[in-house]
């Protein structure tokens, strides 16, 4: 009865090790995002993922170590019941733009009185009102206690009438102007708050096997 016992106890842990040592070598043939997103699309698992981590955004004693990796890398971590893989697929540098907003929602507010109070508030800006106190008065967005500063934002990230205005090279820092997303009902009056700035971003994918 033991010896039956320890050869079902050998056989788990020979599928257990030879399932990890076939991640491994198919971690190992993954060098690109196209080959990830195939990789999880034939492994789905709702703890498997590819992940974005930005230099600015990301601080984690995790990210740190990740962003210290070169590209094709693995960083392996265990816990008492999973294995995680992460492995740098892809590290580049990408331009991110920063601003301050406040929000105006055309559902609680008619277009009319949107135009208009946009029209006071860039007329205090500019006669020497802050911006965060016009933030904290009159925006319905929920970044008021930061001032509305919305912080780092590559292209394409927001809508396209927001990136269109807030990504362009003519504005100069403290310079305001308003967006308009008619589709969604949102106004916006912003201020460029910093220059554009590449910043390091990492493309990691996660696998995460039971031990």
């Amino acid at each position: 009865m033991m010896n039956k016992f320890y050869l079902i106890l050998c056989l788990g842990a020979s599928v257990l090790i030879n399932a990890q040592t076939a991640v491994k070598k198919e971690l190992k043939l993954i060098e690109s995002n196209e080959q990830a997103e195939a990789y999880l699309e034939n492994n789905k698992s709702k703890k498997n993922k590819l992940i974005t981590f930005n230099e600015e955004k990301h601080s984690t004693s995790l990210a740190k170590a990740l962003f210290k990796l070169s590209k094709g890398k693995t960083k392996v971590s265990e816990s008492a019941f999973d294995k995680t893989y992460y492995k740098v697929v892809e590290k580049i540098k990408t331009t991110h733009y920063r601003v301050s907003a406040i929000y105006l929602d055309a559902d609680k507010m008619s277009l009319d009185k949107i135009n208009a109070l946009r029209d006071n508030i860039i007329y205090k800006y500019e006669n020497g009102v802050p911006f965060a106190n016009l933030v904290e008065k009159y925006s319905m967005g929920n970044n008021v206690d930061k001032g509305g500063d919305i912080g780092w934002f590559a292209k394409g990230e927001m809508a396209p009438e927001f990136d269109e205005n807030a990504t362009t090279n003519h504005l100069a820092v403290g310079d305001i102007f308003n967006v308009d997303i008619p589709s969604e009902k949102k106004y916006y009056v912003l201020v460029k708050t910093h220059e554009p700035k590449d910043i390091n971003e990492i493309k990691v994918l996660k696998i995460v096997e039971r031990k």
